[in-house]
């Protein structure tokens, strides 16, 4: 979900059994992973940092295996065919499928340091909780979807945003979107006037006409952000549809690009965070892991590296109004996810991802 490398953190840590030795953690998280003693992370690139893992290895002394996945729907056909991480990081929109193909287990909310201080509407998403200790997803963070563009190249835009711009010929072949059907196809219907979680048949039909259109406008369509990401900063790309975290990094790195808040439509709203495989074993390791992706540290990296909201209300309101100002998110969640439309699990979506493949491949 971001193009920002991991740094190499080093540390010294006390070995038992033959003295002090000196070492990386990277070395150290590489020699228990062989052991299979550290839990892994499955989730988007951003969501792997070393920034948001801080309290794990605080208290264990290594960092946990990370993997990272482009989308949910490439994460969910990775574990149907038998990958099993411990903590996975998808969006609220997802788990519901998860946990209908058996893939996870319930998540044990007394466990988790954090959850007393997680914004009261974040617990109420629906189908999260099973009951008042137990949660199917326990929410990270919150942010949107729209459309990443350069202002300066352009302007006319820039005075009257809207996402028309998508199948504006005037940039046919510099226009990019992203694979997946919750991203892409929604906007898309949303920008027709039709509600992508509520399509007749007739509307669907319209729609694919509409992503059609889109396809044969467009120099690329992928799940690789950096790729979005390398043709915005060049110039090779005019617009593309991306995560608010994509267009905070083109902006942090002095790129001229806004993010679209079309007057007739919004943005897309969403908040992401943990499952728990059903396989995961070490628990106590899985918890720590959430945690850390929790604490006051994390909410800081994602509020100003990616202008992204942390789910820790406690945190939020440590963080200045500056912090709050230049990433553009209010203290609020509540009011933030009413100010767009909130994303949500598609009715029929594999058949909506089976025709999404069919017309990008031509048919």
């Amino acid at each position: 979900m971001s193009f920002r490398s991991l740094f190499m953190a080093t540390a010294t840590l006390a070995l038992a059994g033959a003295g002090v030795l000196l070492a990386t953690q990277d070395n150290v998280s590489r020699a228990i992973a062989a052991d299979g003693q550290e839990v892994t992370l499955f989730t988007f690139e951003t969501l792997a940092n070393d920034e948001l893992l801080g309290e794990y290895v605080a208290k264990y002394g290594a960092k946990p295996q990370t993997q990272v996945f482009a989308d949910e729907d490439e994460a969910f056909a990775k574990m149907r065919a038998g990958y099993a991480p411990d903590v996975m990081g998808p969006c609220s929109y997802e788990f519901g499928r998860w946990q209908e193909a058996g893939l996870l287990q319930p998540i044990d909310v007394t466990k988790l340091k954090y959850w007393p201080v997680i914004a009261p509407t974040l617990k109420k998403i629906p189908g999260a909780m099973i009951d008042d200790t137990h949660a199917w997803f326990v929410p990270q963070y919150w942010a949107q979807t729209s459309i990443t563009y350069r202002k300066d190249l352009a302007p006319e835009y820039a005075a009257n945003e809207s996402w028309q711009i998508l199948f504006d010929p005037k940039y046919q072949g510099r226009i990019a979107a992203l694979e997946g059907v919750d991203d892409t196809v929604t906007l898309v219907a949303k920008s027709m006037g039709i509600d992508p979680y509520a399509m007749s048949p007739e509307q669907w039909a319209q729609v694919q006409d509409k992503l059609r259109e889109l396809v044969a406008n467009a120099r690329v369509i992928t799940t690789d952000q950096s790729t979005i990401a390398q043709g915005l900063a060049s110039g090779e790309l005019v617009a593309a549809i991306t995560w608010s975290d994509s267009w905070a990094t083109l902006k942090n790195d002095g790129v001229d690009v806004g993010f679209m808040d079309p007057k007739d439509t919004g943005r897309f709203t969403y908040v992401c965070g943990f499952t728990l495989h059903k396989d995961a074993k070490d628990l106590d390791k899985a918890y720590t892991l959430m945690d850390s992706g929790l604490s006051l540290a994390a909410a800081r990296y994602l509020v100003t590296g990616y202008s992204n909201g942390s789910a820790n209300a406690d945190a939020m309101n440590q963080l200045t109004d500056d912090e709050l100002n230049k990433a553009g998110l209010p203290r609020d969640v509540e009011h933030f996810l009413s100010t767009g439309t909130f994303q949500v699990r598609l009715p029929n979506k594999d058949d909506i991802i089976k025709t999404w493949n069919e017309i990008r491949a031509g048919l």
